[in-house]
């Protein structure tokens, strides 16, 4: 499976603000964001040019991707599963990631970014109603329990994850966790106010609907 490998930090650069991919460290001094937000590459602009209409929603897809870690073909394929749904296609893809089983662990505070999240199902870590599953992708529905094997459970990244979680970060109400047995139940699909993404998603339609 084709992955991203480069530095995440010119990720943040390339979209003009924090998509705070690196967790935690995305508020400390060392981001890498807060002291070079110029567009990567040697011959970078100063200042960034006025974008096309088009150029716009390409920036507003290429944000949400890279939020969520998700690359051109399965972004495509949740704008298609969307778009078939009812309602507002542009809020449906949204849910649709959000709802990523990488994603509900990082909103869970069981890791600081979606890439730990993605790394502990991957690696096996995750019980989905008392069965592992190892696809990030995976879409969670009401009612299913998330559980972190006894390995996973006792990670220091883990434990300092819940930690920073308890005492800033806010779990979303769609989502009730138990930091104590380091499980985690989907009490209902995310509304459109629970994603505070700064996210234009009717961009993205007018995009994909060209």
């Amino acid at each position: 499976m084709a992955r991203y490998t480069k530095s995440l930090c010119r990720q943040c650069r390339r979209e003009g603000l924090k998509l705070f991919l690196k967790g935690d460290r995305c508020f400390t001094e060392k981001c890498a964001f807060s002291r070079r937000p110029q567009i990567p590459g040697q011959h970078h602009d100063t200042q960034r040019r006025k974008l096309s209409e088009y150029g716009k929603q390409l920036r507003e897809k290429q944000k949400v991707k890279r939020i969520y870690g998700v690359l051109e073909r399965q972004f495509r394929k949740y704008f298609e599963e969307a778009n078939r749904r009812q309602g507002e296609t542009g809020e449906n893809l949204l849910k649709l990631l959000e709802k990523r089983l990488d994603n509900t662990l990082h909103k869970a505070g069981f890791t600081q970014s979606r890439r730990e999240a993605r790394q502990l199902v991957n690696h096996g870590h995750v019980l989905v109603n008392g069965k592992r599953v190892d696809i990030a992708s995976y879409q969670v529905k009401a009612g299913d329990k998330l559980t972190l094997d006894e390995k996973a459970s006792n990670l220091n990244a883990v434990k300092n994850s819940l930690a920073i979680a308890l005492k800033k970060r806010n779990v979303p109400t769609w989502i009730e966790t138990n930091h104590e047995s380091k499980t985690a139940v989907i009490k209902n699909d995310p509304a459109r106010t629970d994603i505070t993404l700064p996210v234009q998603e009717q961009l993205i339609v007018e995009l994909y609907s060209k």
